[in-house]
């Protein structure tokens, strides 16, 4: 059973996933909130799966509030979609950023929704390639934060390969075909890039890879 947390200051878009999500087998709505800090007790309380969280909200952002989820260790295990009207709006990297797992449109298809859910719960990032090659065009120009170079120093040189493939939105799959090996070693050297950067997610490995200069951004690249 997938739970989930539906964290939306619209009472109406709150009622149309809840409905939906209440008819799926196999998911369970465990609470709803109408600003983050009430959305951040409820995830404290239910420990969910999966937090949909609204990225505009009263009281408390929805950046503020994956922040806070990401930060806690008793909620290690739950993983942030970020919810938005206006798609690549100018807060989807700073969602990511702040821990999210990737973002869908609130008038998304319903089917799409169920999809994202259960990518999500399984701990994969909500990040196609078109989408991450858009994200990084339009918001990853100039990161505002430098990573440390010694976050950069554990990674191994196959590593810092795949984290590359996985900021250009590559599967495991596609990754062992570029990199002519099995699918298998390809999720190894993923799952050991995420141990040494700490990293909850594929998403926080787009974040790291821009941030630490792995992967240029296209932008930049033209402007050099």
């Amino acid at each position: 059973m997938i739970r989930v947390l539906l964290v939306d200051d619209q009472a109406l878009i709150r009622a149309g996933f809840r409905a939906l999500l209440d008819s799926e087998e196999g998911v369970e709505v465990v609470g709803e909130a109408g600003d983050g800090k009430q959305g951040l007790a409820l995830a404290e309380r239910h420990v969910p799966d999966v937090a949909l969280v609204d990225i505009q909200m009263p009281v408390m952002d929805g950046i503020e509030t994956t922040r806070r989820i990401a930060a806690n260790p008793r909620l290690a295990a739950t993983r942030v979609v970020m919810l938005t009207n206006y798609g690549l709006d100018r807060y989807v990297f700073d969602a990511l950023r702040a821990g999210a797992s990737g973002f869908l449109l609130k008038d998304t298809d319903p089917v799409e929704l169920i999809q994202a859910i259960r990518v999500a719960a399984r701990g994969d990032a909500l990040l196609s390639p078109a989408v991450t090659r858009t994200l990084i065009s339009e918001y990853v120009s100039r990161p505002p934060d430098a990573v440390p170079t010694a976050a950069l120093e554990a990674l191994t040189n196959r590593e810092r390969e795949v984290v590359a493939l996985v900021a250009r939105g590559l599967t495991n799959e596609e990754i062992a075909a570029h990199m002519v090996i099995s699918p298998f070693t390809a999720k190894t050297h993923v799952s050991r890039a995420m141990t040494k950067l700490g990293a909850r997610d594929r998403a926080q490995l787009v974040v790291f890879a821009y941030e630490s200069g792995l992967v240029v951004p296209r932008n930049s690249a033209r402007s050099g």
